[in-house]
């Protein structure tokens, strides 16, 4: 009787272990891969200091503002 409790909590193990396991599987392969691409670089303005990315940025003779009139009130 102790042999058959034992095998059988055993398989309730390794279901439980392996129903675990799939779930987990399906979870990993429906989440997207990490967006590598849209990450770009950021600069800061030198007058106010805010973040942009470098795209946006306007770039000046001492450094890249966020906007042109940034860039005047800065560089006379």
């Amino acid at each position: 009787m102790k042999l058959l409790v034992l095998f059988g909590a055993l398989l309730l193990g390794v279901w439980l272990w392996r129903s675990g396991r799939s779930k987990g599987g399906k979870n990993a392969s429906q989440r997207p891969p990490p967006a590598e691409s849209s990450q770009t670089e950021m600069v800061r303005c030198l007058h106010c200091s805010v973040h942009l990315p470098v795209a946006e940025a306007v770039p000046g003779r001492l450094g890249v503002y966020c906007n042109r009139e940034h860039r005047q009130l800065a560089e006379p």
